[in-house]
């Protein structure tokens, strides 16, 4: 059997993705674009630390709505073990709707 020689690099001509051999495997040769560098004056930085509070009010929050839900529901730890499928569609159940109160509650004021 004659062995082939692999190529150092080749451009996939369905994609046009460049791939880089390494080895034994190709690897994609991608590139990120350059992105713009921002510096945040006074209200940027003022803008930042208040979405970083809102994020901090909207975790502890929806862990709250979801231990009172979870409590509501009579939905225990014990459960996981004995009936998954309940436990798991309950639990994202409670979930969606934490998640809906906080969006109401503190996103879309």
């Amino acid at each position: 059997m004659e062995k082939k020689e692999l190529k150092e690099r080749f451009v996939d001509e369905k994609t046009g993705i460049e791939y880089i051999r390494h080895g034994d495997y190709y690897i994609p040769n991608l590139v990120l674009p350059k992105q713009k560098k921002i510096h945040l004056n006074k209200y940027g930085r003022m803008r930042l630390n208040y979405l970083e509070e809102i994020q901090e009010t909207a975790t502890k929050r929806i862990d709250l709505i979801i231990d009172d839900l979870k409590a509501k529901s009579n939905l225990t730890e014990d459960m996981k073990n004995t009936d998954m499928l309940y436990w798991i569609g309950t639990m994202n159940t409670i979930k969606q709707q934490a998640e809906e109160i906080i969006l109401k509650e503190l996103i879309h004021v």
